[in-house]
């Protein structure tokens, strides 16, 4: 995998929860059937209140974003521990999300699912940032830097959760370090 990924944020407050992220009536499509995944993109952050984010995550009718980065406050990823939250917003072309912090079981579920990267900041860039501005995240320095500014953010470093995603989730990273039968098949 790539240690820096490019592109314009997408950024979003305090307490972002799992159905802001995808709503539980779309829980109902399988991951594992490749159009269902693709589907989940488009739904990506659909419950965030438009009042608020008057310019969407995904465009109706979508399937994909432009935003591979989301910039978060507190929180993110607070309430229920559906896996389908870190898995919708990979579909969506979600590469990362840096937050001020996450809820524990959205973390782990990035982890698991292998789908994107959980950045966490050592400052509150959800005040400092704004939708659409140029950020290139370089997951091996473990920093965060604005492209028109030159501004660097420090990142507390992934560790082994990296590894973990690079390798595509938990089940993967299990089978190719030989922890699971069936170890490079």
């Amino acid at each position: 995998m790539a240690s820096v990924i490019k592109g314009p944020v997408y950024v979003v407050g305090d307490n972002i929860d799992t159905d802001q992220i995808i709503p539980a009536e779309y829980l109902n499509l399988v991951p594992t059937i490749p159009e269902e995944y693709e589907k989940l993109g488009g739904y990506a952050l659909c419950g965030l209140p438009e009042s608020a984010y008057p310019v969407r995550y995904v465009e109706p009718g979508q399937l994909d974003s432009a935003y591979p980065i989301v910039i978060a406050g507190k929180n993110f990823g607070c309430g229920s521990s559906r896996e389908h939250a870190p898995v919708a917003l990979g579909s969506a072309g979600c590469r990362a999300v840096v937050a001020e912090g996450f809820a524990r079981i959205f973390f782990r579920n990035c982890m698991a699912t292998g789908e994107l990267y959980p950045c966490e900041s050592r400052d509150r860039l959800c005040e400092v940032l704004k939708t659409g501005d140029l950020v290139a995240l370089d997951l091996e320095a473990g920093e965060l830097i604005q492209e028109a500014s030159g501004r660097r953010w420090p990142l507390k470093p992934l560790g082994e959760v990296k590894t973990v995603i690079d390798a595509g989730g938990l089940f993967e990273y299990a089978r190719k370090s030989g922890m699971m039968a069936g170890a490079g098949s």
